[in-house]
């Protein structure tokens, strides 16, 4: 489980057997981490495989490839950190699995004085769990919701945002992984399972 709030960057050092292994260097991030400890990448719940001099690798399930926007990065490119939570980690964001629901494309990218305001495409099987002004994760970053629209929605980002996070640097095209409200989708599940 994680908040959505990033404090770690990683770069994308490459891929070994056929992209089933993802290597990520990541110079600031607290360990070693044990074999086995989870760690969001991008907003996507991995296992650690190895770390050591300041690279981390990871198995790439076939699900995870087909469902995330993992199998699309290429050397150089930014990737979002974030440890699990603990008992003590302050709950800033908004609970996030790390289970991406849909991958989403940006549309459209405008400047608000020191910030920005991105449109992002919704997935028809993640707008169920989409609200104005509620949570979702966008590559593993807890933002609200500032509009939601048919078939896309459009959050806010604060210049911290674009500092701490990879969001900054997406263009329009760019596919993100998008995870819905985890209270959301136990509400629309049990709503569903009652009609």
């Amino acid at each position: 489980m994680f908040t959505g709030i990033i404090h770690y960057l990683g770069s994308v050092v490459g891929y070994r057997q056929n992209r089933q292994i993802l290597v990520i260097k990541a110079a600031d991030l607290p360990g070693p981490l044990k074999r086995g400890e989870s760690l969001a990448v991008n907003g996507v719940c991995l296992s650690v495989e190895n770390h050591e001099a300041q690279k981390l690798s990871f198995h790439l399930s076939s699900e995870t490839l087909a469902l995330t926007n993992l199998s699309q990065l290429r050397p150089g490119d930014l990737v979002n950190l974030e440890l699990p939570l603990t008992l003590q980690t302050p709950l800033s964001g908004h609970l996030v699995t790390g289970h991406v629901d849909a991958l989403g494309t940006i549309l459209r990218i405008q400047s608000r004085g020191e910030g920005k305001r991105m449109t992002i495409s919704s997935p028809e099987n993640l707008r169920p769990y989409l609200v104005p002004k509620g949570s979702i994760a966008v590559n593993g970053v807890s933002l609200t919701i500032a509009f939601l629209g048919k078939d896309y929605f459009e959050v806010e980002l604060i210049p911290l945002t674009l500092q701490k996070t990879n969001l900054g640097r997406l263009r329009p095209g760019d596919k993100v992984n998008l995870e819905g409200d985890i209270i959301g989708k136990y509400v629309y599940n049990y709503l569903s399972k009652e009609k």
